[in-house]
This record gives structure tokens, sequence and C-alpha cells, in this order.
């Protein structure tokens, strides 16, 4: 085992856990789960059997990442955020095979309290803020808040909020990477430096 595991984890024959990763107290990962390398999966966190985890993410205490979502690398989870994968709910009617997908994009970040609703798409380094609720698929670098949860803002890769409009023809440099954002319309993309 190339992973470290806490002796109250409970981890199900046939996870995969990625090298470095940590995998706390009280956590449980199903036996269909496949998580990265240097991930951390804090204090009482589940991770269902169709979940896929990209490398170097961040679950903080008390998620559920439940099955038919997928984190892709370096997403940050907040404590006790939540996750869904049935849009209707009930006890008395079986609805496992109405799961819907749930995708979180690289770099994206999820703040404390907040809930992403099943069958959205959370766009690259995203940031959606603590106690949020999300309906409906985010943009990449857009920062989120409220519930509903709307746009109010772009953030960089680095975390630091963007000056700009929401929409529109602009563009700016982040103070702390010099990076440059372009937005064209209501879509926001990292320049990368000339070669």
């Amino acid at each position: 085992m190339d992973y470290y595991q806490h002796p109250s984890a409970i981890v199900d024959e046939g996870a995969r856990i990625g090298a470095g990763s940590r995998v706390w107290h009280f956590v449980h990962v199903c036996g269909g789960a496949r998580i990265g390398r240097e991930v951390s999966l804090g204090q009482n966190v589940f991770v269902g059997n169709k979940v896929l985890i990209g490398d170097r993410c961040k679950i903080q205490n008390n998620v559920s990442v439940y099955d038919n979502v997928t984190l892709e690398e370096g997403v940050f989870c907040g404590p006790s955020m939540v996750f869904t994968n049935v849009y209707n709910p009930r006890s008395l009617i079986e609805r496992k095979d109405e799961y819907r997908d749930t995708v979180v994009r690289k770099g994206a970040t999820l703040g404390a309290n907040c809930t992403i609703i099943c069958g959205v798409t959370i766009g690259e380094f995203a940031f959606v803020g603590a106690g949020a609720v999300v309906n409906r698929d985010v943009p990449a670098y857009a920062l989120m808040a409220g519930v509903p949860a709307r746009q109010i803002g772009w953030m960089s890769e680095f975390g630091e909020q963007l000056n700009l409009p929401l929409e529109g023809h602009a563009e700016v440099v982040c103070a702390r990477t010099a990076a440059r954002y372009v937005l064209k319309g209501h879509t926001l993309h990292k320049e990368e430096p000339a070669a």
C-alpha cells in the first residue's frame, strides 16, 4: 500500500487509491471507487462505487461523494459540502437507474456547505462560494454565490477575484501571477504566454 490509511478508515476490496494519498479517520471508500495520486480524504468522507477522483484533490471533512460524480485533477471540496445524484428522490421509489452525472472540472473549488444538484458540470477553476446551491452548469473561472447560485464575478487560477465585467470584451492581468485572462462574451480563458 503506497498511500496512508488511518486505522479507523474502511477501504473496500477493489478500490484503487493512488500513491501518496491520505485516507483519514472514519472514511469509507467503496470497492468500485477510483482515486488518483496525492488525494486527501478528510475525516468522515464517503466515496461511492461509481466515483472518479483525479490527482491532488482535497476533500474536506464530512463530504459524501456519491455515485456518478467525477472530480478532475485538483478539485477542492470544502467541509460538509453536498453532492446529490438523484434529482427527485423518494424513499418509497427506487431511482438508482436515474442517477445523473455530475462533473467538476480541473482546479474548481466547492466552498464549505455548498450543495451541487446532480446533472451539472462545474467548469475549470470555477469557485462556488460557501453555502451556495448550484442547480445549473457553471462556466470556467466563474465565481458563484447564493441560493440558487448566480455568477457574481470571475476568479483566477490562483484563487483571486478578477476585476472583469460578467460579460463583454475585456482582459486583465492577475496581480499575483501576471497571467493574462481574456473575456469574450460570457467566456473567460487564460491566455498562454508566447513560447
